[in-house]
């Protein structure tokens, strides 16, 4: 018979573990049967309920059968377990009766061998006895040592099969006895716990959970008794407990607990008073002013800090058996809670002013965390032991295997507080962060000082040919100002205004709201160059204090290129292109600008400056890095070299302007300047105009030069400006005649001679060469000096009679020229025709036509070479470049050279 699945459910074994009831399983089997019978209305019929508990009585056979089979396995299996159980305690029982057996042996052959010893003591074998018994008292150690091994495994099983009843009345017994009792009970939880993870029976599960329970009963009630001794000041009680947790499991919560409930974590996050340092606060954005050191409110936490840790040196000392890892565990708190929320408030605070700000107070912060790590140093506190009984100290070789590892200071106080500091800063330290920072507050600063000088150097700038974009940007511009006759911009105006915009363009940029640039806005200053190395050197400082030792070399060439973008490329070439554009620009006529020798002067004092600052504070920082040194070099000395380019253009400009110059007044000379009438009026002149102009505006160049140039850059620019004189007065005095009158006007002296006669006399012709000689000689060069003396020499063969002359040019320098180079000369004179045939006669050789003869001029500039005293050695400017005196120069010769440039090594 099929039964109804509710009695069915009824009759499987789970219905009756537990609590079970006859009355109701017989009701809850017929409860559906009555229910049908009284909704029969016939009379009761029997047979249904007879049919289903006969079923039932059948199912239940069978489950008592199932029952009974199992219940025979399980008590097998318990025989065994328990005839297993029982040869264990006996072998255990046997071996505790051998360590017995062996060590009362062992003391009985002690005392044989004692009593031997005291028997024999004088006679020779004392010190074979004594080595019997230092033996048998090492073989009693061990002994004694096997048998507390033992004693620990035997009380750990009995504690464990106690644990496995759930009987714990022997562990309370003992940790209610006091301090030793406790710690007692530390050490055997300890190692009941570590048994308990290997034991693997049916049991094991819930005996492993009895232990875990009481293991975290017990390490409560230890924590709040040295929470209470805590309060109450009781230092014995609290070096009990943190000992006995030690022995427990480490004593890590033990520490966690002294460390949370410490005043001076409460106080800080109760108060977290600010101190507010107004002066520091008003100046810190100033780069002008001195970078501070020190934050009041950071000054004060460090001074609490420091008194704090001082006090819990000495409590930590006497409460904690291991005194190391508690300070470690104290000051890592005190750096990642006190210090590191106080330093992100002053940095949040300070980003918000400025980017200078933030990098001053990232540094003070650096340097007073740094002098609070070094005074912290001071607290190594020496590792003490565990100070655990000697049982405690056996568990891993009794067992094997390890608990809960004591902790150690794996690392010193030392190493901790300096890897504190840097977790500290590596928020703002890490990568390029600082670097990136250090860059764009220096390009702000150095931004916000050239702002006047660039806009005057931009407004003075030549205006370039406009390309298709600027006349786009024009047009754009002009349709955007249109409006319609109702004063409303027009849809096309509207269209270019919303190009502009997209664009980036302001189209409604009103240049008259902008200040006019002023004069002294664009010129170069010394001063504006301190001002930028100072705020460079001031980066440089934080760069050394923040950056990683291995570091500081590459940061330091960072930033090196920052000062050269801004002190070389955006001061000193833009004023020297505007000064070139200038000279480019200036009339040819007009006198030279000469007052571009102060722009250069300038140049030249503040790369003086600068290299200084270069080779002093600079390339020291990068001996670490022989890479990165060279690569500084290198790229410091392209830098002064594009200078020295750009200031050589200068230069040359200059040079020709005040040679074209020069030229156009010799050009104002007139053909008969030097034929003068024979009158009062010609007697009275003394020199000639253009004369008189060169010369002044020679002895303006000399005077200026001498101000603003020195050394061989002064020698050099007057040696140019001599030698492109010379060479036009060599092609000047070829062009104008010269008669008896102006030639022998005043004839003064008269010599004699056996072979000459020289005729002295003060013309107008002489008078201009003597000027020209007297203001080049002012110039202190030696080698203009002599040329001028050749001009001299030269300008004679006006003065001197036809007899003498032929002797004359074959004397002092003009000997050393070829006469046919001086016919150009000779032929200016007005009685040359007179005594011409007898100069072919002679030596001289005759030249085919006159334009034959004035082609070959151009070799008298070559012949000059080989005079004597005019070998200029070559000038030893930057970079060794030699530079000797040109034929015929038209342009600069040399090269301006700046000084304290570093050389490679």
């Amino acid at each position: 018979m099929e039964l109804d699945p509710a009695v069915e459910a009824q009759l499987q074994l789970s219905a009756f573990k537990g609590k079970f009831d006859v009355t109701e399983f017989v009701g809850g089997v017929s409860e559906k049967l009555i229910a049908q019978s009284k909704a029969d209305a016939g009379p009761f019929d029997p047979i249904p309920f007879i049919k289903t508990f006969e079923a039932a009585v059948d199912k239940l056979i069978a489950v008592r059968k199932e029952v009974q089979a199992k219940t025979e396995q399980m008590e097998k299996s318990v025989r065994v377990s328990e005839r297993e159980y029982s040869k264990k305690m006996a072998d255990l029982n046997r071996g505790f009766e051998s360590v017995g057996n062996s060590f009362s042996g062992m003391e009985s052959r002690m005392n044989e061998v004692s009593s031997t010893a005291i028997r024999i003591g004088t006679c020779p074998g004392v010190y074979l006895a004594f080595l019997l018994m230092r033996c048998a008292g090492e073989q009693l150690e061990t002994v004694h040592i096997e048998r507390q091994r033992a004693q620990a495994a035997y009380d750990i099983i009995d504690y464990y099969n106690q644990f496995l009843k759930g009987d714990t009345s022997r562990l309370d017994t003992l940790r209610k006895e006091g301090r030793q009792g406790r710690r007692q009970v530390a050490v055997l939880l300890r190692r009941l716990n570590t048994v308990a993870k290997e034991v693997d029976l049916p049991t094991a599960d819930k005996t492993r959970e009895n232990i875990e329970k009481y293991c975290e009963k017990f390490e409560k009630e230890m924590l709040n008794l040295f929470d209470r001794c805590y309060r109450k000041g009781d230092p014995k009680m609290m070096h009990h407990c943190a000992q006995t947790l030690l022995e427990f499991n480490g004593g890590s919560s033990c520490i966690q607990v002294y460390v949370n409930q410490h005043d001076f974590f409460i106080n800080n996050v109760r108060e977290s008073k600010d101190v507010e340092d107004s002066l520091l606060w008003n100046v810190i954005s100033n780069p002008d002013t001195i970078a501070p050191k020190n934050e009041a409110g950071l000054t004060e936490l460090f001074a609490e800090i420091r008194a704090t840790v001082d006090t819990e040196a000495q409590i930590v000392k006497a409460v904690f058996p291991n005194p190391p890892v508690v300070m470690q565990v104290f000051l890592q708190r005190v750096f990642a809670q006190s210090i590191q929320q106080h330093m992100e408030q002053l940095l949040h605070r300070a980003a918000t002013m400025s980017e200078l700000s933030y990098l001053r107070v990232l540094q003070l912060a650096h340097i007073q965390t740094s002098t609070l790590v070094e005074d912290l140093k001071v607290y190594e506190l020496p590792a003490s032991g565990s100070r655990m009984p000697f049982e405690a100290g056996e568990l891993n070789k009794t067992l094997g295997g390890t608990a809960n590892a004591l902790p150690a200071a794996s690392a010193t106080l030392t190493t901790m507080l300096e890897t504190a500091m840097e977790e500290l800063f590596v928020p703002y330290l890490e990568g390029q962060r600082y670097l990136e920072r250090e860059s764009q507050s220096l390009g702000v600063l150095y931004t916000g000082l050239l702002a006047n000088f660039t806009r005057y150097h931009r407004a003075k700038a030549p205006k370039a040919k406009s390309s298709i974009f600027d006349r786009v940007v024009n047009q754009l511009s002009t349709a955007a100002a249109t409006t319609s006759s109702g004063g409303v911009q027009t849809t096309s105006a509207q269209a270019a205004n919303a190009i502009l915009r997209f664009g980036g363009l302001n189209a409604e940029k009103n240049p008259v709201d902008e200040e006019p640039v002023r004069e002294e806005d664009g010129q170069l200053s010394v001063d504006v160059a301190e001002k930028m190395l100072k705020w460079h050197a001031e980066a440089i400082g934080r760069c050394v204090e923040l950056s990683a030792p291995n570091d500081v070399s590459k940061n330091t060439f960072a930033l090196l290129r920052v000062l050269a973008e801004a002190i070389s490329t955006a001061y000193i070439e833009e004023a020297i292109e505007t000064t070139q554009a200038r000279l480019e620009a200036s009339d040819p006529r007009a006198e030279p600008l000469l007052q571009v020798l102060a722009i250069l002067r300038t140049v030249d004092l503040i790369c003086h400056l600068w290299q200084q600052y270069v080779n002093t504070a600079l390339i020291p920082l990068a001996s670490s890095s022989v890479t990165i040194r060279r690569e500084m070099l290198v790229f410091n000395n392209q830098t002064v070299s594009r200078l020295e380019g750009g200031v050589n253009q200068v230069m040359h400009r200059l040079t020709d302007a005040i040679v074209a110059w020069l030229s156009s007044q010799l050009s104002k000379q007139k053909r008969n300047d030097f034929k003068p009438k024979n009158d009062d009026l010609s007697f009275a002149r003394v020199n000639t105009e253009p004369c008189v102009a060169c010369c002044d505006m020679l002895e303006k160049v000399r005077d200026t030069a001498k101000t603003n140039l020195s050394g061989k850059n002064l020698e050099v620019f007057l040696t140019e400006v001599g030698i492109s004189f010379h060479s036009l007065l060599l092609e000047h005095l070829r062009k104008f005649p010269v008669s008896a009158t102006g030639g022998l006007m005043l004839a003064t002296y008269i010599f004699s001679s056996p072979f000459l006669l020289v005729y002295l006399s003060l013309n107008l012709f002489h008078r201009d060469i003597r000027m020209y000689q007297d203001t080049v000689s002012n110039f202190g060069i030696a080698s203009l000096t002599e040329r001028f003396e050749f001009i001299r020499q030269l300008g004679q063969v006006f003065l001197l009679s036809p007899e003498i002359l032929k002797s004359y040019i074959t004397e002092n320098y003009l000997g050393r020229i070829e006469p046919s180079l001086l016919k150009p000369y000779l032929a200016q004179r007005s009685d040359w025709g007179q005594f011409e045939k007898g100069f072919n006669d002679s030596d001289m050789p005759v030249d085919g036509t006159t334009s034959e003869t004035k082609s070959r001029f151009g070799r008298l500039s070559v012949m000059m070479k080989e005079l004597e005293g005019l070998k200029l050695e070559g000038l030893k400017l930057s970079e060794g470049i030699s530079v000797g005196i040109p034929t015929l120069p038209s342009s600069f010769a040399g090269t301006f050279s700046m000084s304290s440039r570093p050389f490679a090594s």
